[in-house]
């Protein structure tokens, strides 16, 4: 299968898979639909047994939908239909959730079907990963409108997948944009030793504020791939903003030891982030430098602090949007709490989401978070679920098996 894929057009890559289940299991109908940037909607690029979607695929409403059901779930779904039974699986990666996997077929399947349905979403959620490398295709199935210059700038600033799943933990960011877009970021990466995660904010807003954020990742990311230290990070970040003249921003670096579990932060003038334990949401409170950018007019060595950090807790590092403006409605200490059961995609969500609504859809400033759970030092294996419902296990916060 994944030979044949290899074969076929980047954009018609997860079409081998579609055309190979409908004759495998007589299925009149199998679709590939790939979640919105947004997490919000659907959209069907792929449908075998039907004439091709090309630019106009079907874009469906997630919210209340069995397709919801199935993100959150991470489990297969199935149904008696006036046409046959349909059967719906998620398409996921490392808790990144890619699509769904929908199929209509003539009778109810037996076990040894719905499992080579769930091997083929697996194999179809890698050949989109390696396929979106060359084309446009699954990158406009991401996105329900057109981006704005300052809009595309911003998304491709963010790491290939919003979500991530390991032994040691599990994050997810979600970013609500407003409608200047005021180039806030969010950023991962994990090696053999460490968890790097930062959350930066500019000043500004549109074109000037997407190019400020290009600036800052760029510094931020080419000092992490150098082997820079946190200190030396933000200094140079600092540096890079100051010198190509783009004002400034506030962020937070974060960096946590997989096999220590030392977890340091650096503050950027830059929103206290939030620690969920045991079903308690806190603040943290930790020493605060300059904004990067400043380091001319306010010289001062940048902090590397520790944070406590231990198995079973939640951390939430968020942008300024999610605090003031329409954010000061939402308790997000309370919605966090009110959440804990859910998986950090979902969690992450909801939080921006909230805010969101609570300025009616118009943002005046981005809206950014960045969820993780700890599950500590001593895993050495992945074992959560990329689903929605959690339970409280041992020391830490572990998911359940589907």
């Amino acid at each position: 299968m994944l030979t044949a894929a290899e074969t076929a057009a980047p954009a018609d890559a997860v079409d081998v898979i579609a055309h190979d289940l409908r004759r495998r299991f007589n299925a009149t109908k199998v679709s590939f639909l790939i979640v919105d940037l947004t997490g919000k909607s659907v959209a069907r690029l792929s449908t075998a047994g039907t004439v091709g979607c090309g630019r106009e695929a079907e874009r469906i409403p997630m919210p209340g939908s069995v397709y919801e059901q199935v993100i959150r779930t991470q489990r297969l779904y199935q149904e008696v239909t006036g046409r046959g039974q349909r059967v719906i699986v998620p398409v996921t990666n490392r808790g990144d959730a890619i699509g769904l996997l929908e199929l209509l077929l003539p009778a109810a399947p037996g076990e040894d079907i719905l499992d080579a349905v769930g091997e083929a979403a697996h194999v179809l959620a890698y050949i989109v990963i390696a396929n979106e490398r060359f084309t446009d295709f699954y990158t406009w199935g991401k996105r329900s409108r057109p981006p704005t210059l300052a809009a595309e700038i911003q998304y491709q600033l963010l790491p290939p997948s919003l979500s991530c799943e390991a032994a040691q933990f599990t994050l997810c960011g979600s970013l609500e944009p407003s409608e200047d877009l005021s180039g806030d970021t969010f950023d991962y990466t994990l090696d053999r030793d460490a968890l790097h995660v930062s959350v930066t904010d500019p000043m500004g807003h549109d074109i000037g504020a997407a190019l400020a954020a290009t600036v800052l990742v760029g510094a931020l990311r080419g000092a992490r791939r150098a082997g820079a230290d946190l200190a030396e990070q933000a200094h140079l970040a600092d540096r890079a903003l100051a010198d190509h003249g783009q004002g400034h921003a506030t962020g937070q670096l974060l960096r946590i030891g997989l096999h220590t579990g030392q977890a340091q932060l650096v503050n950027a003038g830059h929103p206290w982030p939030l620690r969920m334990r045991e079903g308690i949401a806190e603040v943290i409170a930790c020493e605060v430098d300059h904004p990067f950018g400043l380091s001319v007019r306010l010289p001062h060595p940048y902090r590397v602090q520790d944070i406590d950090l231990r198995p079973g807790d939640r951390l939430l590092m968020l942008t300024d949007g999610m605090l003031e403006h329409h954010g000061e409605e939402i308790d997000l200490a309370a919605l966090l709490e009110r959440t804990q059961d859910l998986h950090p995609r979902e969690t992450a969500l909801t939080l921006t989401s909230a805010v969101r609504d609570a300025a009616g859809g118009r943002l005046e400033d981005d809206a950014t978070v960045m969820c993780l759970d700890w599950h500590g030092p001593q895993e050495t294996q992945r074992h959560v679920s990329s689903g929605a419902d959690t339970q409280q296990a041992s020391a830490g916060r572990a998911k359940r098996q589907p």
